[in-house]
């Protein structure tokens, strides 16, 4: 059996044979797909989904989330508003198989044709007409029941015909994303971002209490958002996947109240509602501040997330990998830049998670080479398994991290440099260091020769079998 959505051609056979076989006629509203049922070339089963109802009690109750998450989160849960076996369908176990092939491709539908992740879908059933077993049957969970009410043309009126209402999870984590202060990655498209809801944003340690040290550049009069909490709020959308300053601003509008209490919003005086700032204050904010000094906050408190296992799997990672690499800054313009007139950086990047812990401008005049030292100098006590930071007789401990870097950095003060601060590393060796390469070769040739490293596995496999004569 294959279920498909139907084509453009096809919506007038389908309305036609809703029409005819189910109770409620074919009408569907809101942002609707339709599907059929398909076996041996016909038609079995009608299946027509569109928008959620915009207030259900039971359902909200379940999911867990507030009334302002309802009203922006309401176009990720889609109502399943038709479902007709028809006639040529009517055998054991049409109904749940026609239902679970449907919901294995709904949000990858939904995503390509109205631009936006479904995570969840909710539908009603009359317990007057049937009991709902293709539903349950085919896991959907049963909530609670309708309170009986009726909307029409935007107004509510009471029939007393109470529904079970269902709800089926089309993501484990589908409650949890739905019900979370901050917007969850599983409600963007790019679904790349952290889940800001995992950080430590308040308290001892969180990314609001370091961001306070960070000087303030602004004059005293007329501040009405901390630069703290400006910070905090773009450190966090930047976090959950946005790259620009309207983006960021369009997240920080669209956070539910609790969430801006917790990234140190101001108090309206005079509604007593939480406020966020506006793009032109974001963007004068992080123009103004020292980028060196918040770079190094930042990349402190990022880099201890990394180590408690909150930026990827849920696990501590055993060490941590930090690649060294130097790159032009995009949009750096030459009239505004001394020397080559664009803006180098040379970034620590950890393995895996993509996260930049720390970075430093290389001067005109001097190379990456200069600035590996000073740059792990910069990751403090967190890029490593403790120890002090900030002092030239007691450089930070680089326990635990291996760095990488290119031909470029086979350099022996530096190489000293990351052994003396408790690291390792992995360099790569190319013809540019040809005395070195020649070494390495030899070391390893006369190691293979003395047995030193057996054959792995893969070579021992015995080679493709022979074909067999026709």
């Amino acid at each position: 059996m294959i279920v498909r959505p139907i084509s453009v051609c096809e919506v007038g056979r389908f309305n036609s044979l809703l029409a005819e076989h189910h109770w409620l006629g074919h009408r569907l509203t809101g942002q609707v797909m339709r599907y059929v049922g398909v076996l041996d070339g016909e038609w079995v089963a009608l299946v027509g989904f569109g928008s959620a109802v915009l207030s259900c009690a039971a359902r909200d109750r379940y999911l867990g989330w507030s009334r302002a998450q309802q009203y922006t989160r309401l176009r990720h849960v889609v109502n399943n508003q038709r479902f007709c076996v028809l006639p040529a369908g009517r055998r054991a176990n049409l109904a749940s198989a026609v239902l679970s092939r449907v919901l294995r491709r709904l949000a990858g539908d939904y995503l390509a044709v109205y631009g936006h992740r479904v995570l969840a879908v909710e539908t009603f059933t009359d317990p007057a007409r049937h009991t709902g077993a293709c539903y349950k049957a085919s896991n959907f969970s049963e909530v609670g029941d309708t309170l009986g009410y009726s909307r029409s043309a935007g107004s509510y009126f009471h029939h007393g015909n109470r529904k079970r209402v269902w709800l089926y999870q089309l993501h484990r984590d589908a409650r949890r994303a739905l019900s979370a202060p901050f917007p969850h990655p599983l409600l963007a498209v790019d679904t790349r971002g952290v889940d800001v809801n995992t950080l430590p944003i308040t308290g001892d340690g969180g990314l609001l209490s370091v961001l306070e040290r960070l000087t303030d550049p602004r004059a005293k009069r007329g501040i009405r958002h901390k630069v703290a909490s400006i910070l905090t709020m773009v450190a966090a959308a930047t976090l959950a996947g946005h790259r620009s300053f309207r983006s960021v601003a369009d997240w920080v509008t669209d956070l539910p109240q609790d969430a801006l209490a917790r990234l140190g919003a101001r108090r309206h005086p005079g509604t007593g509602r939480w406020v966020g700032p506006s793009e032109a204050t974001i963007r004068r904010t992080v123009k103004d501040i020292d980028a060196d000094e918040a770079d190094a906050l930042i990349g402190d408190w990022m880099l201890r997330q990394v180590r408690a296992g909150r930026l990827a799997a849920e696990k501590v990672p055993a060490f941590i990998g930090l690649a060294l690499d130097g790159k032009t800054l995009k949009g750096s313009w030459p009239e505004i830049n001394t020397g080559t007139g664009k803006t180098r950086l040379f970034s620590a990047l950890v393995h895996g998670e993509g996260v930049i812990v720390a970075q430093r401008e290389i001067p005109s005049d001097t190379g990456e080479v200069t600035q590996v030292l000073p740059l792990l100098d910069t990751l403090g006590e967190a890029a490593g398994s403790g120890g002090g930071r900030e002092s030239v007789d007691h450089p930070p401990d680089l326990g635990g991290a291996v760095i990488t870097a290119d031909a470029l950095h086979v350099h022996r003060d530096n190489i000293e440099g990351v052994l003396d601060r408790g690291g390792e590393y992995v360099l790569t060796v190319k013809n540019n260091q040809p005395t070195l390469r020649a070494q390495i070769e030899k070391l390893f040739t006369d190691a293979e020769d003395a047995g030193d490293f057996p054959p792995s596995p893969r070579h021992l496999r015995p080679g493709p079998r022979p074909l067999r004569n026709p």
